[in-house]
């Protein structure tokens, strides 16, 4: 495999002259964290005195993070209703700032039998092409019953045959085994394949077949066929494994005024209720709020219902960019007697100069996905996720945030996003949360501005009784603070006091400018992301951030 190059602003070598103002703040966020260099590019290995300072203390120690910007969820052409090449997709990655890209093509026969190989010597020559860039190979499955996940592993010699075998044994689409409505004669046997596949993921980890593989759930509210017990039954299955779902999907640029139609939604979230959706979610679960899923948007809702078991689940934001907005190209026409099916790959792009029809917004133009590591690589981004350091944004909203539950009586760096720490019932404790505003105008031209920061806080009662359960109703925003004006790099300090329950804390904020009473009231969450009208929802007007949560158990 081609070396790997640190990215510009993580790089020594790259002058700060080189960096634009967000290169230049994140660099200064690394060499914060004591990350910056050998510290980064080797890890641990290479700085002895940083690896003994990251053992963890009584009270939980984490050790200082850097966020690698990415996106698990990009198409081309060997997407049979995608657009771009692989250089296309990965030029325009660069130019916004990823870190990291998973190209997770739709499961086709043509894909199965054609195009993943094909597609791996792509990946390899990207990888060459940008050696700044973290470049995976992926797959996105078709559940059996159910949406669509991404699928992913690390760089090595099986990532290709690791992903095919997987397509061809439990894909949905390919197997026929799509049927999931309440009652119908196949549903159950296809919802135990989908465990089933799940399952085998890990075991391939186990066995060293593949160094890791990971699996996410795309746009799990879309279409309302995810129902609260799969998904806590795809969890279960392997949580190794199965780490999370979507918190907001793509498609970001779908209600952009005037673009694509008076009924159009953020995130092409414009399905009703069908036979295959699950009778226990309400109408309103299937729009976007604040370009965000029901499921993640709604406090006190889905996600926080699974994180009230006390499992971690985390959230991912990405671009799914098949057609990006107001772009010009087009797709090349097939040459006489090939099909995608018997090529598996689509004709390259035609420039047009005339837009053409799209939702997408380019691989980190809009929404990223931030993962704390410690130190750059393949295998660090997927053990960042994996280990739940993750938070997500839309819109560049922030540079930079770094979330710490600390025991009052200790002294040393507390526990960050995803992990958990463990108190005495009555013990004070403080979440530090430090926020780096944005130091550029977006993509769009806006400078961003963070208006508030809510905290969010649930009990955890461990697992359900009713696994189609989504409401946690001890879940609830705890306090909200008014950042607004703040600039540069400062720290929220929020009292916490352990009772007699364990609990998770986490965060959301916004730019301010759309907000309500949420979905379960304002009594719970009294200033929360709200639908925007149909045809008129310009995602730039309406920009978030949340976080993975930390947990915290009480002992007596």
């Amino acid at each position: 495999m081609t070396e790997q190059q640190l990215p510009s602003w993580a790089d020594p070598s790259v002058s700060p002259a080189d960096l634009d103002a967000q290169g230049v703040s994140r660099r200064g966020l690394l060499r914060r964290a004591g990350l910056f260099g050998a510290a980064f590019a080797l890890g641990s290995a290479a700085t002895p005195a940083l690896a003994a300072s990251r053992k963890r203390g009584p009270g939980g120690d984490d050790p200082h993070l850097a966020y690698l910007v990415g996106d698990h969820h990009v198409h081309s052409v060997y997407s049979h209703d995608a657009k771009y090449t692989f250089s296309q997709q990965a030029r325009a990655a660069a130019k916004y700032g990823l870190d990291w890209m998973v190209f997770n093509e739709h499961s086709n026969f043509g894909h199965a039998n054609f195009g993943a190989k094909l597609e791996h010597a792509e990946i390899v020559k990207a990888r060459a092409e940008n050696p700044r860039q973290l470049i995976f190979q992926g797959l996105e499955w078709y559940i059996p019953a159910a949406e669509h996940c991404t699928v992913f592993a690390a760089p090595g010699p099986h990532e290709t045959d690791l992903l095919t075998q997987f397509e061809l044994a439990y894909d949905g689409k390919l197997l026929g085994y799509t049927e999931g409505s309440a009652g119908a004669a196949d549903t159950a046997r296809n919802e135990a394949h989908a465990v089933k596949a799940i399952k085998w993921l890990a075991e391939q980890r186990r066995s060293g077949y593949v160094d890791d593989v990971l699996v996410i759930a795309n746009h799990p509210l879309r279409l309302g066929i995810d129902s609260p017990h799969e998904m806590r039954n795809w969890r279960d299955a392997a949580p190794e494994v199965m780490i999370g779902m979507e918190g907001a999907p793509g498609a970001q640029g779908a209600a952009l005024p005037g673009w694509r139609g008076a009924t159009s939604i953020r995130g092409e979230y414009e399905n009703k209720p069908s036979a295959q959706s699950w009778a226990g979610y309400p109408a309103e679960a299937y729009v976007t709020y604040g370009g965000f899923d029901w499921a993640t948007a709604t406090v006190g809702g889905l996600w926080d219902s699974m994180l009230a078991e006390g499992s971690l689940y985390s959230i991912t934001t990405n671009s799914d960019n098949h057609r990006t907005v107001f772009d010009t190209w087009k797709n090349g026409d097939w040459p006489a007697g090939q099909n995608f099916d018997n090529t598996g790959k689509l004709p390259d792009p035609v420039n047009t100069d005339t837009p053409q029809p799209g939702s997408d917004f380019w691989p980190g133009e809009f929404s990223r996905t931030h993962v704390g590591v410690t130190r750059h690589g393949y295998r660090s981004v997927m053990a960042g996720l994996r280990a739940g350091r993750v938070w997500v944004d839309h819109g560049h909203l922030l540079d930079g945030l770094d979330v710490r539950v600390k025991r009052d009586c200790d002294s040393g760096r507390g526990v960050t996003l995803g992990g958990r720490l463990r108190v005495r019932k009555g013990e004070k404790l403080t979440l530090y949360v430090t926020v780096t505003s944005a130091s550029r105008p977006n993509p769009q031209g806006i400078l961003p501005e963070l208006a508030h920061v809510d905290v969010i806080r649930g009990a955890v009662r461990g697992p359900v009784a009713d696994r189609d359960g989504w409401r946690a109703p001890d879940t609830k925003v705890v306090q909200t603070r008014d950042v607004s004006g703040r600039k540069g790099t400062y720290t929220l300090r929020i009292p916490l006091t352990a009772g007699d329950e364990s609990f998770y804390v986490r965060l959301r904020g916004s730019d301010g400018n759309r907000h309500g009473a949420g979905y379960l009231g304002a009594a719970i969450d009294p200033h929360g992301p709200i639908p925007h009208a149909p045809g008129d929802g310009d995602p730039w007007a309406d920009t978030w951030f949340y976080s993975n949560p930390v947990f915290v158990d009480v002992t007596g």
